[in-house]
């Protein structure tokens, strides 16, 4: 359920706006996103996981949160980054 270290790496070369950014708004939506894509993969084996459940509402709105943010300051990176990942029709 977790992601590895080298795909964590990987997110933030990819989404991070010069060499080393993990603490921008981009990096942590692309992290937040690929750990929602994970718990879903498991709850379509593991159904009754209540626990994991909560956890993946907490990051849902975590990423909410952070796209709201972002959208608010740069519409710009928004619209890019929610191109970027494929979050919005």
């Amino acid at each position: 359920m977790t992601i590895t270290a080298e795909r964590k790496d990987a997110l933030i070369k990819e989404h991070g706006r010069e060499a080393g950014d993990t603490g921008s708004p981009e990096v942590q939506v692309a992290i937040l996103t690929e750990r929602i894509t994970n718990l879903t993969e498991h709850f379509k084996t593991h159904a009754k996981d209540n626990h994991s459940r909560r956890g993946l509402l907490m990051l849902v709105n975590k990423r909410r949160s952070l796209l709201d943010y972002l959208k608010k300051k740069d519409s710009g990176r928004y619209s890019e980054i929610i191109a970027k990942l494929g979050l919005r029709k």
